[in-house]
């Protein structure tokens, strides 16, 4: 009998409406400066079952009504299975901004970007006290670092172990750029620590236009590093359209895994991402 394809479950999807919620870095983005809502997502995206929206850098005093405007699209049918909402991780009253997110049902995750953050801000033992307080309210941090901060987030898994960690973007390595072997090294040292799982997402990008099968041996990397039951499908759409597509990104994860077994293939491209971000569970009333 033919295989049936896996469900899939996006991991990482940004939407955004420059009239209604200024994001600052899109000035710098003209391709991206325009609303990108769920049905130009779902026409692009045929092949997805549901989706897990992370938070896209909009100002910080908007992060609460981005939270309350994908609740919105949610319950008007949007596919929104969870919402890994933008938090300032370090901040003195972090405790209650978790909290306050904890009660809301779609919320699974936090994140606060640290991509251009100086060296050695991963472990301030600000961020680091805000990473372990959303371990313990049941929300994961996605981590968003560029490939020469990998070492500093070993680190950190080390110091906060109770913590569910998801590294987006594969730790976005320079691709093209030689340092493969290194990269991979660093991954090794932070998959060690089991409470870290990896995105297969924003890899296209990153390339700036490289050939798939490069795309195809960072991918495979990851994969290896983490195994199956670590690595989560995501698309990073709609950024990934400066690149690709999202159809072709999806084809090109999909040759990668093509060699898993049956279940392996459907942890990798919804399962793993339902169980570490704990869809569907309900921890309290919405606020």
């Amino acid at each position: 009998m033919p295989r049936t394809a896996p469900r899939v479950i996006d991991s990482h999807v940004h939407f955004w409406d420059p009239a209604s919620r200024r994001h600052p870095w899109l000035d710098e983005v003209p391709a991206l400066f325009r609303p990108m809502l769920p049905g130009q997502y779902q026409q692009q995206a045929p092949r997805s079952d549901g989706l897990v929206f992370v938070e896209a850098d909009c100002e910080e005093s908007a992060a609460t009504g981005e939270v309350a405007w994908i609740e919105s699209l949610a319950a008007s049918g949007v596919p929104v299975l969870g919402i890994v909402a933008a938090v300032r991780l370090e901040s003195p009253d972090v405790e209650e901004s978790l909290a306050a997110l904890a009660r809301r049902p779609l919320v699974v995750g936090v994140r606060r970007l640290l991509q251009d953050e100086r060296a050695g801000f991963c472990l301030d033992t600000g961020l680091l006290r805000g990473v372990r307080a959303a371990g313990d309210h049941g929300l994961a941090v996605d981590l968003c670092v560029r490939s020469h901060q990998l070492v500093e987030l070993v680190e950190l898994a080390r110091l906060c172990p109770s913590t569910t960690l998801v590294l987006d973007h594969c730790g976005k390595p320079r691709i093209g750029s030689g340092d493969l072997d290194r990269w991979t090294g660093d991954l090794e040292r932070l998959a060690a620590h089991e409470h870290v799982v990896c995105k297969l997402s924003g890899l296209a990008t990153e390339a700036s236009g490289g050939a798939e099968p490069l795309i195809a041996e960072y991918l495979r990397r990851a994969l290896d590093v983490f195994g199956p039951d670590r690595v989560l499908f995501g698309s990073d759409w709609p950024v990934c359209t400066l690149e690709t597509t999202w159809f072709t990104w999806h084809a090109t994860v999909t040759r990668v895994v093509q060699e898993l077994s049956p279940a392996e293939q459907a942890a990798v491209m919804g399962g793993n991402a339902e169980r570490f971000y704990r869809l569907g569970d309900v921890r309290g009333e919405a606020s």
